[in-house]
């Protein structure tokens, strides 16, 4: 597709040159700047906000262990994480908890990961990169990209209001949920499959789960969706509600008193919070929409982690991606630099890789509501290797070469088995879930029953 081509002429602003420019300090823009930085390749980095900086998305998966090795941070990430071995799932419609260990997959050599406070990660991550040799600056909004046949020129915007440009041979957009360059393109699409808003806040003096399940993430069903709970190594522990967006449209309390009386429909949840404070009073709400970008390369950009795409996060896949996607982004940008005629074949490849891990998950995101998966997730059994299998999946073993996915597939087949086999419940299911992720504006003049949500 045609590059655009530049807006407005930089006559008074200095301009700066690099190879590369990436926008965005999270995980994904500063693991991709460290690995090209270590290539020895003259790197810049800019982050809109100052590290650290507040962000959602604490819970990490046992495949971003590897990653951490890699950076050569794993060890001060132990020193800000809380020890993650497993999940516990909560159901209303339950006597008990379900609970499954990472020790328990398919591949053996993961059995645990952390969780973390992001902002701590986030500038962890952004520090490292400048150590590598990478140019690192914060508060500086970047607010145009234009490209020509020989790079691309970078407008920017510093705290005090200073301009700066850049020309960049290449352009790495890990600009998360900005969509720096889809937004451009015109290239980003909200999913028709998946339609959520999050309320979430953190809390101290919360009842947690005993000796080793402590870090545990506990994913709790209630009738608008799902909520997390999050242990946090400081004490504090990360709550949070993932709902259908009518229900937060349906909100006529101060916000606060929405998000306990959103808790108070999922009792065990209520329980364990019966003591608890909620830090400086605080709570958030999001849209967290589900959206993807037609393509995630071009000649001389790639986009990375939410900048691409975003879904559910549910299965804490977030932090895992978009660091898997920069770790395969280097290579990419290392060929556009230095070996062009293979580009093709390299963005061809790309594009399939970025496209894998959230089909994979979303394929699970799109049905946890269903009782059916409810059933299987609450009553975890391994005929044929297939609770083994699902627990690589959700550990993050989705790129590499553990042969599970034979077995993935069979764990599919038996959910459309018993899908089947309860007909009216699953029809009755996907009506309520088709119903549930309209937009909320389509949801005008309509009443949306408080039934149960799956």
């Amino acid at each position: 597709m045609p590059l655009p081509q530049p807006e407005s002429s930089m006559n008074e602003t200095p301009i700066s040159s690099c190879d590369v420019l990436v926008v965005g300090g999270g995980p994904a823009g500063s693991t991709i700047t460290a690995l090209l930085a270590a290539q020895g390749r003259d790197v810049v980095l800019l982050e809109k906000a100052h590290h650290p900086r507040f962000h959602i998305g604490e819970s990490l998966l046992p495949a971003n262990v590897e990653l951490f090795e890699r950076l050569g941070v794993r060890d001060q990430v132990d020193r800000i994480g809380m020890p993650k071995w497993g999940i516990e799932f909560v159901s209303p419609e339950h006597a008990h908890c379900s609970y499954i260990e990472f020790a328990d997959a398919w591949d053996k050599s993961m059995p645990s990961a952390w969780q973390v406070r992001r902002s701590e990660l986030d500038e962890l991550l952004f520090r490292n990169a400048a150590t590598r040799g990478a140019k690192t600056l914060e508060g500086c909004t970047v607010r145009d990209v234009s490209f020509d046949a020989e790079g691309a020129t970078v407008q920017a915007e510093m705290d005090d209001g200073a301009k700066r440009s850049w020309r960049a041979r290449f352009v790495v957009d890990a600009s998360g949920r900005d969509t720096l360059l889809a937004n451009k393109l015109r290239s980003k699409a909200k999913s028709k499959e998946h339609n959520s808003t999050a309320l979430f806040g953190h809390f101290t003096n919360v009842e947690r789960l005993e000796g080793k399940r402590e870090g545990n993430i506990s994913i709790c069903w209630f009738p608008h969706g799902w909520f997390w709970f999050i242990p946090l190594a400081d004490g504090t522990t990360s709550v949070g509600a993932v709902c259908w967006p009518y229900y937060l449209k349906s909100r006529e309390k101060p916000l606060r008193e929405f998000f306990m009386d959103t808790i108070a429909m999922a009792p065990e949840l209520k329980r364990r919070l019966a003591s608890a404070t909620l830090v400086d009073e605080a709570v958030h709400a999001t849209g967290n929409f589900s959206y993807s970008s037609t393509h995630a390369t071009g000649d001389r950009y790639l986009m990375l982690g939410d900048a691409f795409t975003f879904i559910d996060p549910m299965f804490s896949s977030g932090v895992y991606l978009a660091m898997h996607s920069a770790f395969d982004g280097a290579e990419l940008v290392a060929t556009a630099l230095d070996q062009p005629a293979d580009l093709p074949a390299v963005r061809k490849s790309f594009e399939a890789m970025m496209r894998k891990g959230p089909s994979e998950y979303s394929w699970f995101i799109y049905r946890v509501t269903n009782p059916t998966i409810r059933e299987m997730f609450m009553h975890p059994a391994n005929p044929l290797r297939v609770k083994e299998a699902l627990l690589s999946l959700l550990a993050g073993d989705i790129f590499g070469k553990t042969p599970f996915w034979g077995r993935l597939r069979m764990f599919k087949a038996i959910y459309y088995g018993i899908s089947l086999a309860n007909f009216r419940r699953t029809w009755a299911g996907w009506k309520r879930h088709r119903t549930a992720i309209r937009d909320v504006g389509a949801l005008k003049g309509e009443t949306i029953l408080k039934t149960d949500a799956s």
